[in-house]
């Protein structure tokens, strides 16, 4: 008797401090994700994990005491209309912070408004135009287009690969992958001997697979973007009977780009976050147990494979989270300054460390180097 009055006198001691969170007013996180459209297979992990986080966070008391509310809108990867919901976030849901962007285009669209504004934005798209120059209010969680070009090109150079054809998207991601492999390629003694791109809606890339098929000397492909454009110029090329090794951005880190490619993806190599191989890595890697514990947690609640997207929309809320617990308040200007103070957060892209003159925080040893084999991510070492 006297175990099941304890039991349920702490049921009750329970219940009334969540009463009292839930009383608090609720810490708005606004979101603008591409749920839908073919950028889907990004933001859809990325809503899956905001939503399972935030309710674990507010069954065990909140944040300061107060529940989290998630308002987020599906921009259906239609960069036009994610300017619209920032708006809507800032002027009517009056967030308190905002948590992704998709795509660089959604992200690009909104930096205004949230720069005019003052609210802190943690996007989730790829392009270093995000941060570069330093934008006072916007950061972001995965690693840069200009990165993933480095780790590529590093990679092709141990090979003995000096000329490479791009294919590129002529997405906001795409662009600034072009521009920024441009950039980087003379740094690893790389030359494009040929630059192709194609549209984000293309069905079929055999016409600039082609020219680059008869581009005399081309040893290696690089195809720059994401959604479903990537796999289907993997499958092109087996198509065609290119046979040169086949290289593509962090865009395309997700089992769907595996599944998309099928067979095609057989020897594909791509820089992405370790989450990915999470199971694969050294048990003294510090980003084993974080990775880990998100994946076994996406997977239990979701049935599905993790992505390194939904990843970085979980290291996008719990660098907010532990910004506003050391602000010690929702006032935008100083949660704002405790995001630019993160320090050592261990997440599922890498250690971040931010900076007045860094509001990303990695370092290009937070990607590895993955090569698809057997139809699955394998380390390359």
């Amino acid at each position: 008797m006297k175990n099941i009055l304890k039991r349920l006198w702490g049921g009750l001691i329970a219940a009334f401090y969540a009463s009292l969170v839930f009383a608090a007013e609720p810490i708005k996180i606004g979101s603008v994700l591409s749920v839908t459209g073919p950028a889907a297979f990004l933001g859809d992990p990325e809503l899956k994990t905001l939503e399972m986080y935030i309710e674990e966070i507010n069954k065990k008391g909140g944040v300061l005491g107060r529940p989290l509310q998630l308002i987020h809108y599906d921009d259906g990867s239609d960069a036009s209309k994610a300017n619209a919901f920032a708006k809507r976030l800032i002027e009517d849901d009056k967030v308190d912070l905002i948590v992704g962007g998709t795509t660089t285009g959604s992200t690009m669209a909104m930096v205004p408004l949230v720069e005019k504004a003052g609210v802190p934005f943690i996007s989730l798209a790829g392009a270093v135009v995000i941060i570069e120059p330093v934008k006072k209010w916007v950061f972001k969680t995965p690693h840069t287009d200009r990165m993933a070009a480095e780790k590529v090109f590093e990679d092709m150079k141990k090979r003995g690969i000096s000329k490479v054809a791009l294919l590129s998207e002529t997405s906001g991601f795409g662009q600034s992958g072009k521009k920024e492999t441009e950039a980087v390629a003379p740094k690893y003694g790389i030359t494009l001997v040929a630059n192709e791109t194609y549209g984000p809606k293309d069905t079929d890339m055999t016409p600039q697979l082609t020219k680059i098929k008869n581009t005399e000397g081309v040893q290696a492909i690089f195809i720059f973007g994401l959604g479903q454009g990537p796999a289907i110029a993997t499958k092109n090329a087996k198509q065609l009977g290119i046979t040169l090794p086949i290289y593509h951005a962090h865009g395309v880190a997700s089992e769907e780009f595996i599944k998309l490619a099928g067979p095609a993806a057989e020897g594909v190599r791509l820089p992405a976050a370790a989450l990915l191989v999470a199971d694969k890595l050294d048990d003294k890697d510090p980003q084993k147990a974080v990775a880990m514990a998100y994946k076994k947690a996406f997977n239990e609640r979701w049935k599905t494979d993790v992505s390194t997207f939904g990843g970085h929309a979980y290291d996008g809320l719990m660098i907010a989270v532990d910004a506003i617990k050391r602000a010690g308040t929702t006032d935008k200007a100083k949660v704002r300054d405790a995001i630019e103070a993160t320090r050592g957060y261990i997440g599922t892209g890498g250690v971040v460390n931010m900076s007045p003159t860094d509001h990303m925080g990695l370092d290009l040893s937070a990607f590895r180097m993955l090569e698809i084999k057997n139809g699955d991510w394998a380390l390359v070492r």
